[in-house]
């Protein structure tokens, strides 16, 4: 059974990373992603990588469930950013 610190842990676990939407948001609505830098958001992208299967192996419901939403919201961060910088491959 999970008690009260558990249960807003978990709740924490899912808010926490919806705070990149208005990231997304932003970049998407200005058509630029020239202030966020690119070695900053891949480095921690490949970071939360490396540390997926461990969060996915814990046994902790907080970290397993904040691994998973945290690795599907900082990929659309990762993908937004480099999709809307420009000179970049997918540029305009």
């Amino acid at each position: 059974m999970m008690g009260l610190i558990d249960k807003i842990g978990v709740v924490a676990s899912v808010v926490l990373p919806l705070f990149n939407i208005p990231l997304i948001l932003k970049v998407i609505k200005r058509k630029s992603s020239e202030d966020i830098s690119l070695t900053w958001a891949l480095g921690v992208w490949v970071c939360f990588l490396f540390m997926f299967p461990s969060g996915l192996r814990s046994e902790e419901v907080v970290f397993r469930t904040f691994t998973i939403v945290n690795i599907i919201f900082f990929t659309a961060v990762v993908f937004v950013a480099v999709k809307y910088r420009k000179g970049s491959i997918h540029g305009k």
